[in-house]
């Protein structure tokens, strides 16, 4: 029984990934059909919030909200969530519609080291070598990469600190994810309701304007939650180095439909996802051999 749940925790995780992968693809179809990157945030906002709402009652964790509902402080902590993921959901959509699916990849290859620095640093937590070693080798990849693009990379950077914050936030939340989650995407709906009565409204807005668009804009809820759900749950059952090393599956299809997509990719820039590379291999390493240590 724990083997196949195992197995079963393993094939939810790689499904996670998988489906966060390719998200971009999403987003280029919507796109296509004249759908602009505010409209396509707001479906997600006001979609999400049904399908949270589900998982919720799946779950039963009704009480639980209640609960939540009456601490005014943990309520306060997951507004401030929510303004996190917000930012991070706007970045990675206006990102991926500008053509910047390269540059978004890389911040999800630094995010787990800068959630690592961040533990160090803000709650004390020991660093191992590899670990120093896989920060500064993100590091030279960041720089390398700002000398690419003759700037800094806003988009990657803003996309690991915001969801950085985002799981420092949650941390302090006494709460399952399924709770927090619906808590969150009930902060949203109601802006996100509010734009999209707007825009259909004015005649701006794409739903109800033929099937194909309007199954896509509905489909903005599962694309968000499933994916979150299938590594709540897989998370809590798979290893540290399991988990260590199926997280740089996303960055690693989305960088790959970046270059078949024809974005930019100059040599210099693939001296400096080497580098990244190197960081994570490093980093994915240090989780296997603590994985290891414990197990002993």
């Amino acid at each position: 029984m724990v083997k196949d749940e195992g197995r079963a925790a393993l094939i939810a995780g790689m499904a996670c990934y998988l489906l966060w992968g390719f998200l971009p693809l999403y987003f280029h179809a919507l796109a296509l059909l004249g759908v602009g990157s505010w409209e396509m945030i707001a479906h997600r906002t006001l979609w999400s919030v049904l399908w949270a709402g589900g998982l919720v009652l799946l779950a039963r964790q009704g009480g639980q909200v209640a609960a939540v509902l009456r601490q005014p402080k943990t309520l306060g902590i997951l507004a401030l969530s929510t303004l996190a993921i917000f930012a991070n959901w706007t970045i990675y959509v206006f990102a991926v519609n500008a053509g910047h699916v390269i540059e978004a990849s890389l911040g999800y290859y630094i995010n787990p080291l800068m959630n690592m620095a961040a533990g160090a640093l803000l709650f004390r937590e020991r660093m191992s070598v590899e670990g120093k070693v896989a920060i500064g080798l993100a590091a030279v990849g960041v720089a390398i990469q700002t000398l690419a693009l003759g700037h800094l990379p806003v988009v990657s950077l803003g996309l690991a600190l915001t969801f950085c914050v985002y799981a420092i936030l949650r941390k302090q939340v006494k709460a399952d994810a399924q709770t927090g989650l619906f808590i969150e995407c009930a902060y949203l709906a109601v802006p996100g309701l509010i734009y999209v009565l707007h825009l259909q409204s004015t005649g701006a807005g794409h739903f109800g304007g033929g099937v194909s668009v309007t199954t896509l804009l509905m489909l903005a809820g599962p694309a968000t939650v499933v994916p979150l759900a299938l590594f709540a749950w897989s998370a809590r059952r798979l290893p540290l180095s399991a988990v260590g090393f199926l997280q740089f599956i996303a960055p690693t299809i989305q960088f790959l439909l970046g270059v078949l997509l024809g974005e930019a990719f100059t040599p210099m820039r693939a001296l400096s996802f080497v580098f990244i590379w190197l960081g994570v291999a490093v980093f994915a390493y240090g989780a296997w051999k603590r994985t290891r240590s414990v197990a002993a």
